[in-house]
């Protein structure tokens, strides 16, 4: 296996860290998931760079790491639903996108095409990404300044800015698929 492969991997047992510190109530535990998932998100980086640069591009990689993406971004979404960051409607947009994009891929792979990744799923990664960052960061701050529950701060940034970061989110996430499967759709057509 090479170091791509190990790479990507890693960021695997990152993500299981990173639900083990989130959900756990030790001190300093969300900001510590929070370093966990920026870590994570540069090894997705460095795996890439890796595996272009020395030719380690295979078909485990292939597999992997988008696979290995979807579990942390998936496992993120699903982490903040019980800390009422992100509300389950969202979470489960998010995880069911994937979940039938995965499929679509699979149906493509099984008749002999690749759908590569687009721009604007890309932008919806991004978006993605962004999201988490912005409530892991103020469950840091939050953390790390002692705040409460009550504090005002916490509050106007949870309730005026997160919603609006997950309805963009979402709405990438839902036109982004829905764009790929009509663009895609003779995969799903019964066969004849």
């Amino acid at each position: 296996m090479n170091w791509a492969n190990r790479i990507t991997l890693s960021r695997l047992v990152l993500t299981v860290l990173f639900v083990l510190a989130l959900n756990s109530s030790w001190p300093y535990a969300r900001t510590s998931a929070l370093l966990i998932f920026l870590i994570a998100g540069l090894t997705d980086l460095i795996d890439g760079e890796i595996a272009r640069r020395y030719g380690f591009i295979t078909n485990f990689g292939k597999l992997m790491d988008p696979l290995v993406d979807k579990i942390m971004m998936a496992a993120a979404f699903i982490s903040l639903v019980p800390l009422k960051a992100v509300p389950a409607w969202a979470a489960t947009t998010v995880v069911a996108r994937d979940f039938l994009i995965t499929g679509l891929r699979l149906m493509a792979s099984a008749k002999g095409r690749v759908l590569p990744a687009e721009r604007l799923g890309k932008q919806k990664t991004s978006w993605q990404i962004i999201t988490v960052i912005f409530f892991l960061a103020l469950f840091s701050i939050a953390e790390l300044q002692h705040a409460t529950e009550t504090s005002i701060w916490w509050l106007r940034a949870r309730d005026e800015a997160g919603p609006v970061l997950v309805w963009i989110t979402v709405a990438l996430t839902i036109y982004s698929g829905l764009g790929l499967t009509w663009r895609n759709r003779e995969l799903i057509a019964p066969d004849q």
